[in-house]
């Protein structure tokens, strides 16, 4: 098992594939938990990329629950199981409720989510 992530240029900024695939790959199993990343300076140099990129991109994935950073130790695939769950059903929740606040139906509620979620992955 080994990391594989593969950069685009075109309309999905770098920082965004690099957090879509890692998650992607954490999720389906193919990253372990407890996996070690790459530092973020070594993934830049191997990618091609800037260091802060990688930076932003491992930031949204920690706060996402996907991977823990352990100061010094590394950064590693994190459990993410129920606990990703629930905050997705919270924030799923967060959502309908603004969603009825602003007035939407349902089904323009679930058009909404539709078009952010094909935006998110790249369909």
């Amino acid at each position: 098992m080994t990391l594989k992530i593969h950069i685009d240029e075109g309309a999905v900024p770098p920082y965004e594939q690099v957090r879509a695939q890692i998650s992607a790959q954490a999720r389906s199993g193919e990253l372990p938990v407890g996996y070690r990343l790459p530092t973020v300076r070594g993934l830049a140099e191997s990618l091609g990329l800037a260091a802060n990129t990688v930076a932003k991109a491992y930031r949204a994935l920690e706060t996402d629950g996907v991977i823990e950073t352990r100061g010094r130790g590394g950064t590693f695939v994190a459990a993410a199981g129920p606990a990703a769950e629930r905050e997705l059903a919270s924030a799923a929740q967060a959502y309908a409720e603004r969603a009825r606040r602003l007035g939407a139906d349902r089904d323009g509620a679930l058009a909404a989510v539709r078009d952010a979620l094909r935006a998110a992955y790249g369909e």
